[in-house]
């Protein structure tokens, strides 16, 4: 099972022009896939950003598809537990990277699941199992 980043859900919302190995692996594995919370928050912001900065029909779009993210998700949002924050705490102290990207990580590791995401850096040493399903990356990496 998965747990998926904002940038591959944020990846889902260009539509025709979204990355084909996302597509792909959102087709095949979405009703095993779980978003974290931070994930919530990270989309939430940029519905913020958006409202602050005066862009309106942008920050109505944006939200009116995170509403149907909330709806798409809704029993597969995995909260941050206590277990969750024992391991971050962990992961923390033996790095300095993204607090953030750590608690993905932490959750990842407490429910096994597996994190997609472009990002694959960022989680780097915690011992979490990492995929990358943009095509566009692999082809670079050629």
């Amino acid at each position: 099972m998965y747990l998926v980043d904002t940038n591959v859900l944020s990846e889902e919302r260009r539509g025709n022009k979204a990355d084909k190995g996302v597509d792909a692996f959102l087709y095949k594995w979405r009703k095993s896939t779980f978003i974290p919370v931070q994930a919530i928050g990270e989309l939430k912001k940029g519905i913020e950003a958006l409202i602050q900065r005066g862009d309106l029909p942008q920050a109505m779009r944006l939200q009116a598809w995170f509403e149907n993210i909330l709806q798409t998700y809704s029993e597969r949002i995995i909260a941050f537990d206590l277990d969750s924050a024992l391991v971050w705490g962990k992961l923390m102290g033996a790095s300095d990277q993204n607090p953030l990207d750590q608690q993905i990580a932490a959750i990842a590791l407490v429910y096994g699941l597996t994190v997609v995401t472009r990002n694959t850096r960022h989680y780097a040493g915690t011992g979490a199992r990492v995929l990358n399903p943009f095509l566009a990356d692999a082809a670079e990496a050629e």
